[in-house]
């Protein structure tokens, strides 16, 4: 009777998570709850060792392949880093033959306008149609069978700074977009797009009045703090919140039953906090709107006055599972300032608040207030040098996504371990330039690693196992119902570890560092396949794409100093690696 209680609770935690159905990987994240979870069984930690090279391709380029592959039916989709090629490989077929090949003609001014390297996150798929960002600010919709373009709309202004980085997200007839573009003094917003035709659903800014950040009557935070006319105003000095930030270029989550579209806001600009006194709404945050009109529901602000580039982008995870002897509907966010966070995601409450890493830049969250308590010590400065802040500007986890097990309970979180030398400087703005106003030195973290892939025990509150790298672990993370966590390493590792006990099962050493999303789905032949992108690039890449001297330790934003190592450790290229049993 333990027994089948057992597998009854599984497959029912199965059915909610809405994992990838039928074996397919229609978005990015799995899930529009970005679990990042299969619930395929062939691979699985007894068998994981035989895995194989299926088939490869080459995209002959030499940026940060950022994307997730995505699987419709027999089909395989995914974008390149600009110039933006959006491939679909026939899976029917040996070796995988490209079907189509979609050029979406990106205008070549928008690579000077990239803060972090000409990434793409990866396209999404509904209702026949495959959607994608471009880097020069441009929503396309084309045909998945074709590849004949549907529509497109421009929705960034590159001449400002502003781009098109993240993964679309598609939450029922509406296609959600954020901009990229903070480090350029761009003033952030999330769009939504009506996927039948491209056109404007709704728009919501991140700074400036309520009108404009769409905040009316049904908008109710559970913090004071949070509560009150034109906080996006108010909150910042002067004409501040124009180039204030708040960009949208990480992950959008959708709770279908509640219709709330979920989603985290980037830095305020600029980095250097003297110049903008104040909370910042609405910005370093994470938002929940209706889906239909993009009215505000809550909101919660992960950094007050963010004072370390800290962001609030980072993934949400939504899930339905016992929180403390009671049924909760929760929202899971490991986020850059170094908490795994518990959130009830029908208000916005902080449940939990727990470090993931080692952090001095502040002492905790009170869970009364739902405040960050900041360290004094470790405030930046203009004009002084603030050393040793831990984490780094870069967080204690980036953009690289975490994967979340229904079986084990278990956030499975690729994360750096960096800590930092600070100093203010004056920042100017000037339109497509970049405002940043902090000179960095990113460097190695306590206890002599700089990377790890962290499983973290949610109803426990705690981590439940480390798994260690040399270097930052820059990738996406999968889990899988076989018990298997897949992630990728900067000097081009692709691994395999138990879910339950962190052990290495296996790994095949790629062509170049991994900064890409793995994902599993089933062949048409009826098989779990494993594919990941290798081409290393991003942030942390830029030493070797942008061909950054590491001499100077304060290059690509002080990432010179953090991978010194990575020009001789790996090459950059961009090649897919798809896996099977052998």
């Amino acid at each position: 009777m333990r027994r089948v209680a057992t597998i009854f609770l599984v497959s029912l935690l199965l059915t909610n998570a809405g994992s990838a159905a039928d074996g397919e990987w229609p978005v990015a994240s799995g899930s529009p709850q970005a679990l990042r979870f299969s619930d395929l069984t062939e691979i699985n930690t007894k068998n994981v060792a035989r895995l194989k090279p299926s088939f490869t391709f080459n995209t002959g380029l030499h940026h940060g392949e950022e994307s997730a592959t995505l699987v419709v039916g027999s089909t395989m989709y995914f974008v390149t880093p600009f110039p933006n090629y959006l491939y679909a490989l026939d899976l029917t077929k040996p070796g995988a033959p490209v079907k189509w090949k979609f050029d979406p003609h990106a205008d070549p001014a928008s690579q000077g306008e990239a803060c972090c390297d000409t990434v793409n996150r990866g396209p999404a798929y509904a209702d026949g149609k495959v959607v994608m960002n471009t880097l020069d600010g441009q929503t396309i919709a084309v045909d998945a069978a074709t590849g004949k373009e549907l529509w497109r709309a421009h929705l960034a202004n590159i001449r400002i700074g502003e781009t098109l980085t993240m993964a679309p997200m598609i939450a029922e007839d509406k296609v959600l977009v954020g901009n990229s573009g903070g480090e350029f003094g761009v003033r952030g917003w999330i769009a939504a797009l009506n996927l039948k035709d491209g056109s404007m659903a709704w728009k919501a800014f991140h700074t400036g009045p309520d009108k404009d950040v769409l905040i009316g009557s049904d908008f109710h935070p559970f913090y004071p703090q949070d509560r009150g006319k034109n906080l996006g105003i108010k909150t910042w000095p002067a004409d501040r919140w124009k180039q204030g930030g708040g960009n949208v270029w990480g992950w959008v989550s959708y709770d279908p039953q509640a219709r709330l579209v979920i989603y985290g806001t980037g830095n305020p600009g600029p980095w250097n906090p003297d110049q903008r006194p104040g909370e910042n709404k609405w910005t370093s945050g994470v938002f929940a709107r209706d889906v239909d009109s993009g009215q505000a529901r809550w909101f919660y602000q992960w950094s007050p006055h963010d004072l370390y580039d800290h962001d609030g982008i980072n993934e949400n995870i939504l899930v339905d599972r016992d929180w403390k002897g009671s049924p909760r509907k929760l929202l899971l966010h490991p986020g850059r300032n170094g908490y795994l966070y518990v959130l009830d995601r029908t208000n916005g409450q902080v449940l939990s608040a727990k470090p993931f890493v080692y952090i001095n830049s502040s002492f905790g969250v009170d869970l009364k207030s739902g405040k960050l308590i900041p360290n004094p010590a470790k405030h930046t400065q203009t004009g002084k040098t603030v050393y040793d802040i831990c984490p780094t500007a870069a967080g204690a986890k980036d953009w690289e996504p975490s994967a979340y097990s229904p079986r084990t309970g278990f956030v499975y979180i690729p994360h750096a371990n960096l800590c930092m030398d600070e100093e203010g400087v004056q920042a100017s703005y000037i339109a497509g330039t970049p405002y940043v106003g902090a000179i960095v030195r990113q460097k190695p973290g306590h206890g002599g690693y700089r990377g790890a892939m962290t499983a973290w025990d949610v109803a426990g509150e705690k981590i439940k196992w480390d798994h260690h790298e040399n270097m930052p672990v820059w990738s996406g993370a999968l889990v899988t119902a076989g018990d298997v966590v897949f992630y990728g390493t900067l000097d081009g590792w692709f691994r395999a570890l138990d879910a339950r006990s962190g052990k290495l099962l296996w790994q095949y050493r790629t062509d170049s560092g991994i900064v890409g999303q793995p994902v599993a789905y089933k062949g048409p032949d009826g098989h779990e396949y494993i594919a990941i992108l290798s081409g290393v690039g991003g942030w942390i890449g830029a030493v070797l794409t942008n061909r950054v001297d590491v001499r100077d330790s304060t290059g690509a934003n002080g990432m010179a100093s953090a991978v010194p190592d990575l020009p001789r450790r790996g090459k950059t290229g961009g090649r897919l690696y798809v896996f099977r049993l052998g």
